[in-house]
């Protein structure tokens, strides 16, 4: 049977393994087993809670809906974790917003 995607979303991995996890194991083709586990060895915070994070970071921060979702991801614990995290694409964030970033992490870990 063929497949169509109805809706493309970037997810954190916890909001993967919620999703994932709503289909039986047994109906799940190779790729979404190996998915749910990864989601499942690599989820730091519950689904909801990651897409407040993701939301907050998005909105109060003006940070790419993508990077806040690798943020939340990782959920870096220092300023040069958190540098390491933005960095990939080459721009350049400050220290204070990094140190905002930190902060409003704090309150969902």
């Amino acid at each position: 049977m063929a497949r169509k995607i109805l809706q493309e979303k970037i997810v954190t991995n916890s909001e993967a393994q919620e999703i994932l996890g709503k289909v039986k194991e047994e109906e799940l083709g190779e790729f979404q087993r190996r998915t749910l586990d990864y989601a499942r060895k690599f989820s730091k915070i519950p689904a909801e809670k990651g897409e407040k994070l993701v939301d907050e970071l998005s909105s109060k921060l003006q940070l790419d809906r993508n990077d806040a979702i690798q943020i939340v991801n990782s959920l870096p614990k220092s300023i040069e974790e958190l540098r390491a995290v933005l960095t990939v694409k080459g721009r350049f964030v400050s220290t204070d917003q990094l140190n905002g970033i930190l902060e409003i992490m704090k309150r969902y870990v």
